[in-house]
């Protein structure tokens, strides 16, 4: 069951129009105290923001109590995480679901403002790499970052942040049991100047052999005054479920709980160590470890061939905060880092297949053995002046150097790993010669802020954003292909908006338009190319309304058109036309919420969550119709120390796909859970 597609957009269009007429209190503007961090990296008003910005608190964090990172990252406008198996997942902000070459490293995510991974050697999935279920706050940046941010803030950045042991709070214990053998525990504790948070889950999962158990921490000690540690480590084992084939196969009860692939898994594991140096005067200097490794099988793929990777990165940022004027500012910075990554992808047992062409192309042994050494240099510099009492200047700009030095470990070419040649023109793994490569890109941003009057202010704002090619995009080649000629991506982006208030009524409008060149692809000939080109715009509103001290209504809505701007015949036999919609790209995206505040310390939430239907094909001949869910959660406060609550996710129990797809001939789905339960009890002490 849904709800109808009119009744959806009706809802939507009547709380839009009753905040709009919401009625002022005395006759005043409503204030506007928010602060956000990830625009300049330390705490501003977001009324002078020359763009958009999502912030989501604790409190939110905590009711939501997402299983899966997607469920909360809805509420940012113009954002979706695509829920896979798992913990897997592929994000859109302000673009399509990026899927095969070029998708990777088009997002920057951030943990207190430090990259979680280096650039260059990107995971679609990284996002199981931070602890979002314990985030202090969560900000949401969509379109190209700011100059602080370079390579992968392209369409977006998403900070989570932690919680800080300078300002520790009371501890607290959580257990959590729900549908599918779900069970959770966190640990909220500090001591002194320390502060640490760990939480371990188990999911069964609603498919066949697709369960997970994940392990998170984050520990933040004040060594000093100005000195701080923090470390983060993540550990995730998950049996992975595939695609079900089959038009409308998420409807079918027994193929949506099937599990095609009951062999398929992913191990990961990351760790992260930060020294933060942030003495008084402007100036702060961060130096930081990382490593992360992961194994997986390919199941997606005929051979299913098993991955290793794995990463180790050195960095350090430092920034000086220059005081130019009452409320202007001026900040210059350098970031430097050091990579080491390796891949290495073997074949146990010939492809399972009557086909001789793909036996022959994809023999058993070592497909890929290399190493990569990167160095990035990235010197940045951002201004914030006023030209006058109700106008602000923002400009920044940022240059970037990155450098690839590839060791391959095997003999180059698309030979079998003994040297011995295939049938049928070649293997299908290519290995480059040993080589080096370098990218640098220049980004431009300026922006301008009017404040129409002390609660409404409104910006318009231009920026590039940048991507530089990938590690695996380079250097993990197929067919004949040699050597990969890449580019990177840019895209240029202007942006229009508006926010304020009346009375009880909080909103931010945003309106876009980008332009996005050298999109990385897979082209009919198997060879990695970079000559794609689409253009994006859209529409995004936000906004709260406090319909009375009990209750609050929140909308997050996106309209929004993606189109190829370029004609291409690509892998698998698509063929991309120029004006068509991008596949996988909804333009229409929302989450609308009722939140009372029913008793002493309980609350309780009404969300319903739009997804519009989207083309699976860049043909735009096979399409899904998308979705409406209904999720309630209520929390109550029992007692001093006790705290209770309960969450129904898709309350109507809908049959949907998390991720549609049209490929080989045929329909494919992640399908979605059914209704499912969950309850939690926690004390605090």
């Amino acid at each position: 069951m849904s709800l109808p597609r009119n009744n959806a957009r009706v809802l939507c269009a009547l709380l839009a129009l009753a905040a709009a007429r919401a009625p002022a209190q005395d006759g005043e503007l409503a204030e506007l105290p928010r602060m956000v961090v990830t625009s300049t990296g330390r705490p501003e008003p977001e009324a002078w923001l020359a763009g958009n910005a999502t912030r989501i608190d604790a409190a939110t964090v905590d009711l939501v109590g997402a299983v899966h990172v997607s469920q909360l990252l809805f509420r940012a406008p113009g954002t979706w995480i695509s829920r896979g198996s798992g913990q897997e997942h592929l994000t859109a902000i302000r673009s399509p679901v990026l899927t095969g070459a070029g998708a990777c490293g088009a997002f920057l995510f951030l943990e207190d403002g430090i990259p979680i991974r280096p650039a260059g050697f990107c995971n679609v999935n990284q996002l199981f790499e931070v602890n979002s279920e314990q985030a202090d706050a969560v900000e949401v940046l969509r379109g190209p970052g700011s100059a602080l941010y370079g390579s992968n803030a392209l369409h977006g950045v998403i900070n989570f942040i932690g919680a800080d042991p300078r300002a520790a709070g009371p501890g607290a214990v959580s257990v959590e049991a729900g549908s599918d053998d779900y069970f959770r525990g966190m640990l909220d504790t500090g001591a002194g100047r320390a502060r640490l948070r760990l939480n371990a889950t188990h999911d069964g999962s609603f498919r066949e052999a697709a369960g997970f158990n994940q392990y998170k921490l984050n520990g933040d000690v004040a060594l000093t005054g100005d000195l701080r540690l923090s470390v983060a480590a993540t550990e995730l084992h998950q049996e992975t479920a595939g695609y079900i084939p089959g038009f409308g196969a998420y409807r079918d009860d027994a193929l949506r709980h099937s599990n095609f692939n009951p062999e398929a898994f992913r191990d990961a594991r990351s760790e992260r160590a930060t020294l933060h140096w942030e003495p008084p005067g402007g100036t702060e200097a961060h130096l930081y470890a990382r490593s992360s490794r992961m194994t997986f099988l390919r199941h997606f793929v005929p051979e299913k061939s098993l991955e290793e990777n794995g990463q180790d990165s050195a960095g350090l940022m430092v920034r000086r905060d220059w005081m130019t004027g009452r409320t202007g500012s001026l900040i210059t910075g350098l970031d430097l880092e050091t990579t080491r990554g390796f891949l290495l992808e073997t074949q146990d047992h010939p492809v399972a297949s009557d086909s001789a062409f793909l036996r022959e192309t994809r023999p058993p042994g070592t497909h890929y053995d290399y190493d990569v050494h990167a160095l990035q240099a990235s010197p940045y510099a951002q201004l914030a002046w006023p030209l006058a009492d109700d106008w602000r200047l923002t400009a920044g700009l940022r240059a970037e150097y990155l450098r690839y030095d590839y060791d391959n470990h095997l003999a180059p070419g698309n030979s079998r790993d003994d040297g011995s040649q295939c049938g049928f023109g070649g293997c299908l793994f290519n290995r480059p010669a040993d080589r080096v490569d370098e990218f640098t890109n220049v980004a431009p941003k300026l922006g301008l802020v009017h404040e129409f009057d002390s609660h409404l202010h409104g910006w318009v704002r231009l920026a590039r954003g940048f991507r530089a090619p990938q590690a695996t995009e380079l250097y993990r080649l197929q067919r004949g292909q040699d050597v990969a000629d890449l580019d990177s991506v840019t895209l240029d982006s202007l942006e229009v908006g508006l926010r304020g208030g009346r009375g009880p009524v909080r909103f931010e409008t945003a309106a876009y338009y980008m332009d996005k060149r050298h999109v990385i692809l897979t082209d009919a000939g198997g060879f990695n190319v970079s000559d794609g080109h689409t253009r994006h715009r859209g529409v995004e509103l936000e906004m709260d309304w406090a319909l009375s001290p009990q209750l609050t209504a929140a909308l997050s809505a996106t309209y929004a058109i993606h189109r190829y701007a370029f004609d291409r015949e690509t892998a698998l036999g698509e063929h991309i036309q120029r004006g068509n919609d991008v596949d996988t790209a909804p333009r229409t995206l929302g989450s609308a919420r009722l939140e009372w505040h029913y008793a002493d310390r309980g609350r309780a939430e009404l969300e319903w969550v739009h997804m519009g239907g989207y083309w699976l094909d860049a043909a735009n001949e096979h399409r899904y119709p998308g979705h409406d869910l209904l999720h309630l959660r209520i929390e109550q406060e029992l007692g001093e120390r006790w705290r209770l609550g309960l969450r129904v996710t898709n309350l109507l129990d809908t049959d949907y796909a998390e991720r549609a797809d049209y490929a080989f001939g045929d329909y494919r789905y992640f399908p979605g859970p059914g209704r499912q339960v969950f309850v939690e009890i926690g004390i605090s002490y």
